[in-house]
Parts: C-alpha cells; structure tokens; sequence
C-alpha cells in the first residue's frame, strides 16, 4: 500500500496534488479506518498531545493501566505496546501513516486491550490520521513553539492540537487532562469536554470551576529518582516516588496519574505502581560509569533542550563542581530553521564544552547546520571563549565527548535519544543505537 501512494504522488502533478490533499489525507484515513472495520471503537482511547512530553506521559499511562490489571496497547513515537510485548517504533514517524495506525489498532483490539494510547502529534491532525479514531480522552501536556514552518504560525499549530480536544468534546462522558501551568492551557479547556481534570504546582490553589484539581508540590529529583506530593485540593495530599529524573517529568507523571484516577484506579495503587515506573528509551536515559554520568535524551527543540539541562542540574547527575559537556546538534530538510541559533544560545548558557555534531541533516549540508546552531552560541560577541567542537560524525562526537569527561562530569547527548535511524541525503537511512554507541565509547568504564 505504501508504495502504490508513493507511486500515486509522482504520477500526479505536485500543484495539483497540493490543492488536493486534504481530501486524498481524509480519504486515506476513512478507508484505513473501514479496512480494518474502525476498530478503535472496540476500546477506550487515550489521545495524549502536547510539544513535550507526549511519548514518556503515553508510556506512564500505559504502564499504571497494565499494573491495574488493563491489557493496554500504546503507539507512541518511541515505543509500540500491546500488552506485556513492546517494540521499538522505527519509523521516526509520531503517528503512523493511516492504514498502519489502523492495522496496529486492529490488532490491540484484537489480542484484548481494553485501552488504547495513542500519542498524537499536530502532523497527523493536519493530515487527518486522528479524524477515525474513536478518542474517549484526551491529555495535554504543554506547548512551546516547533514544527512553525509546517503549520505556518505557532497559532496555526496551537490550533491543530486543540483539534484533539474538540474531537473528544462531542462524545458524551468523555475525558479531559490538563497541565494547568502551561499558558496556553485555556485554549484546550475551551472545549467543554465531560470530565475535566487539571493539574499544577502552584501553591496557591485557583478558584472557579475547573474541574478534578489537583496539585503538585514538594518536589524534590536526585540522580536516583524523583519525589513530590500529589493532592487533591489544599493540605494533605500523598507522596509519590519514582525512579524518573526531572521536574518535567513530575508533570509527565501527574498527567498520567490524573487520568487512570479518572478510571477509577486508586491511589494506593497508583504509588505502588509508580515507585517501579520505567521512563522510555531515550527519553533522560542515564548512564553511569563511576567516574562520570552519560544522559542520552531526544530533546531536539530549545524548550526541552532546557529542560533537560535544569535537570541534569538539579538532580545533581553532575557534582556541583562538575562540567557540563553536551553534544547536540539540530534536525535538517529545511524543518524550524529558526531553532538552530536558540538551541546554540540554551547549549552556551548552561555547557561548560560543546560538541555540535550531526543530528538528521537529510538533504542539507551538516555543517551548514552545525554552524547555524554555533551562531547561537557566540552572539555580539558573547560566549566567543566558550569551548565549542564542530565535529559532522556524530559517532566521533560521542567518542569526543565522552574523553572530555572528568569525576563528576555529566556527558548530555541530545537530538537522538532512542531513535534507530540516522536520516542523510538521497532519502538515505543509517542504522542508529546512541546507548550502544556511548557504551562501546566507554569500553570498560561503564558501572550501571
């Protein structure tokens, strides 16, 4: 099927095919979903959206459903579930093509999952892949500024995942997770979904009628794991352990935990649940070796690239005294060119030596990109002494990086994470493992 399209769209005038496309995306997913008689109306899904966090809230769900005795399948853009079985997504798709998110729906409703994650990204709304898939809830987790060239404004983007939201507001009891912290949260509470449940860390709790509202305080990450306490309303409240790193993954774990208290799972199960949660491949991996700590995450935009360089901070992953030495390098074909030089600006604020390496160039130069990211970081002549090495083989980048390394020291590789392929030109794919290549970098250091 996949190659009868590919081979429609060069038969087909591209000007033509442009003005149709959203009636050849709409058809693609009415018939995907009819093929294998639309079966995700044979189980409750989850549809979980945002710009970070989809994938590690996805699995957090689906791990907390099967600990509660629910068969669950996931598709996320990492990982694949049905049941106990998980397999790698190498696709470096979010969503699946139509006819293949449809055949994976088909086969969890047809090996007994009662629920269904699915994350689901602004690209596949644009494209209509969500418009047959019988949503029951939907969770979001935040929003920051990608993929803008694709949608053509941030308003645009903000738009097409709120689509989600008014999707799961037409059916009757349906479910509605929110990050209550986000500034743009009021564009998904906008639509009047059932069952709302919101979530934030401010102290003081806000008035009105929101809904299920409850708070996260407390926090407190180490390189061991990570605390903080969940209540509902003011005071009280229950601790929550789990071996995730990171302040943003408190919010990861809060939007999952908000939704399986939506079906009725309790909370003394709930913990118990979490205190044996896994993070996804790639997403805040850590490595340890003794001497100094390896993170390998897919943080590939500047609000995540942040993000995890808080963390790696404040979970104390390097010692106070330690360096930070990051690797990271940005996405080409032309996609949010505008990133580049905020990514270099973040690496330059929080990175004691910078290794710009290649990430998915596709067809354009690496080291044009490579030196759009190195702008960022020497602006008005700022950063013009910070230590930074433009290496293209990203395999010898790791190797670089990793021998810069000192007691103490945190090695951050960013812009992979778990993915299994490297994109080049002509269409070209390269197999791609980040861990094993920073373990085989290690030789015999590693100790974890």
């Amino acid at each position: 099927m996949d190659e009868l399209l590919r081979l429609i769209k060069k038969i087909i005038p591209v000007k033509f095919f442009r003005l149709a496309q959203p009636m050849y995306h709409f058809c693609l997913a009415y018939f995907g979903a009819l093929a294998y008689g639309f079966p995700s109306k044979k189980m409750f899904v989850v549809g979980v959206t945002g710009t970070k966090g989809k994938s590690t809230t996805s699995y957090l769900i689906a791990q907390l459903l099967e600990s509660a005795g629910f068969k669950t399948g996931m598709a996320t853009t990492v990982l694949f579930k049905i049941g106990e079985k998980e397999w790698i997504n190498g696709s470096k798709q979010t969503m699946l093509g139509r006819f293949q998110l449809q055949r994976l729906l088909a086969k969890m409703a047809r090996e007994g999952c009662k629920y269904a994650v699915v994350e689901t990204s602004s690209e596949g709304i644009l494209q209509y892949r969500h418009t047959f898939i019988d949503y029951d809830a939907a969770v979001f987790t935040n929003l920051s500024p990608e993929h803008i060239e694709r949608h053509g404004s941030f308003e645009n983007y903000r738009e097409a995942k709120v689509k989600l939201f008014e999707k799961v507001a037409e059916k009757e009891n349906s479910v509605g997770i929110y990050n209550l912290d986000d500034a743009n949260v009021g564009y998904f509470l906008a639509p009047k979904i059932p069952n709302q449940y919101v979530f934030t860390s401010n102290l003081k709790m806000p008035g009105g009628s929101i809904g299920n509202l409850y708070q996260i305080t407390k926090i407190k990450s180490g390189s061991g794991g990570t605390s903080f306490l969940f209540s509902a309303g003011a005071g009280g409240g229950e601790e929550i352990k789990m071996p995730l790193i990171g302040k943003f993954n408190v919010y990861n774990a809060a939007a999952a935990i908000c939704f399986v208290l939506s079906q009725g799972v309790g909370v003394a199960e709930i913990k118990k649940a979490m205190a044996q949660i896994k993070p996804p491949p790639g997403r805040l991996e850590l490595l340890r070796t003794g001497k100094f700590n390896v993170v390998v995450d897919y943080a590939h935009e500047p609000a995540s690239l942040e993000a995890v360089y808080k963390a790696v901070i404040e979970s104390k992953i390097k010692s106070p005294k330690g360096k930070m030495i990051c690797l990271l390098g940005a996405q080409g074909g032309g996609r949010d060119k505008w990133k580049r030089q905020a990514m270099g600006a973040i690496a330059a604020e929080y990175c004691d030596k910078i290794i710009l390496a290649n990430e998915d160039p596709y067809d354009e130069p690496p080291m044009e990109i490579i030196n759009q990211v190195g702008e960022g970081i020497v602006i008005n002549g700022k950063n013009s002494k910070k230590v930074v090495y433009k290496i293209i083989d990203r395999e010898e980048a790791i190797k670089k990086a990793v021998s810069l390394a000192g007691k103490g020291d945190a090695v951050v590789l960013t812009g992979k994470g778990g993915e299994v392929w490297m994109c080049i030109e002509d269409g070209k794919k390269i197999p791609w493992d980040e861990r094993k290549i920073v373990e085989e970098s290690l030789g015999d250091k590693p100790n974890y």
